[in-house]
């Protein structure tokens, strides 16, 4: 499968990638968002492609929950047999099926607390040693250098939306918030970019990362990074970038934080047509392979010790006991090691 050898490449790396490589391929990254067409991202406000993307109603929709790190959950999803033949990546070549990503690529998760602890000293020590911090910074560029060529060669197929952890500047504002969880991770992060890679490259991937859509519409699904925190409006989430709020609302909300009915008046506004729709999120964690909210409507689906998807099909409602279920670990046996 030679479309997956630029991704066997960025999961064998063993160290973090080239400052120019990484920058270019963020630019154009940034490039093909920036240049969807309006069916697909409708404009918003400045006229650039907005907050929303519409994922074609007529395809198969794998959905995938947060990355955070996993590179071999990336290979393994694309390089993960169809009972029709083929893998995931040759359907997407192929126009076949379209793969949406809930957010998410920056920062392991549990399986890595006790490196967070180590790049913490390094990092309060001016990363004048930093293996640790490199061994996290390697994986999470790798996740995201996947994501981005994946995004180049099936621009029309590969969605990725915007979680809070899309935020390289730390910053508070324009919809985001600084993150820390089992150490400063956005603070330790920019501040390694800084040091190892410069300002210029740290605003060019920020600025891919601004160019992610926050928001998806499927023919039977609606999914957000995290759970709506209100039934936003069509025009509030095309402009979203411009919102600071709806921003916040789609990618940092906690369970029960949310507005009473936010997903079923979500769901009724735009598919009100579709007999049981369905909400997909990722954000908070699930002990199984996912968890209903709002009366069933609301399907959280991030476990980050399995390698967890769901399938959205495009002529029957979701029935999350037969397509919410975990692939199989075969990145290693895909990169031949």
């Amino acid at each position: 499968m030679k479309a997956l050898d630029p991704m066997v490449r960025a999961y064998t790396r063993t160290a973090p990638p080239p400052a120019d490589e990484f920058g270019e391929l963020a630019d154009s990254a940034a490039a093909a968002l920036g240049s969807e067409p309006g069916a697909t991202r409708p404009v918003d406000s400045r006229g650039a492609p907005g907050g929303l993307v519409r994922l074609d109603p007529r395809l198969p929709t794998v959905i995938v929950p947060d990355l955070h790190a996993r590179t071999g959950f990336m290979l393994s999803l694309l390089g993960s047999p169809l009972p029709e033949g083929g893998a995931v990546v040759d359907a997407l070549a192929s126009g076949r099926l379209q793969v949406l990503c809930l957010g998410d690529g920056f920062h392991a998760e549990a399986r890595a607390v006790e490196r967070w602890n180590a790049a913490y000293g390094e990092f309060r020590d001016g990363y004048r040693r930093h293996a640790a911090m490199d061994e996290e910074m390697t994986e999470s560029m790798a996740l995201m250098e996947m994501v981005m060529r994946a995004k180049l060669a099936f621009p029309g197929y590969f969605h990725f939306l915007k979680g809070n952890h899309e935020n390289v500047l730390n910053e508070e504002g324009r919809g985001n918030h600084p993150f820390r969880k089992f150490a400063l991770e956005g603070e330790m992060v920019l501040a390694w970019l800084r040091k190892f890679y410069g300002d210029e490259l740290i605003l060019r991937y920020a600025a891919f990362e601004r160019s992610l859509p926050l928001f998806a519409v499927g023919g039977r699904f609606l999914a957000s990074h995290a759970e709506p925190a209100r039934p936003f409006s069509v025009a509030e989430i095309v402009d979203a970038r411009e919102l600071p709020e709806v921003g916040l609302g789609l990618t940092w909300t906690d369970n029960g934080a949310a507005e009473p009915d936010s997903v079923r008046t979500l769901l009724s506004r735009f598919l009100p047509d579709i007999g049981y729709p369905r909400y997909f999120t990722g954000h908070r964690t699930v002990p199984g392979l996912f968890r209903e909210r709002s009366g069933g409507s609301h399907l959280q689906i991030h476990n980050p010790g399995r390698y967890v998807v769901a399938w959205a099909m495009p002529d029957r409602d979701v029935e999350p006991t037969l397509d919410i279920g975990e692939i199989r670990d075969i990145g290693r046996l895909i990169a031949g090691r």
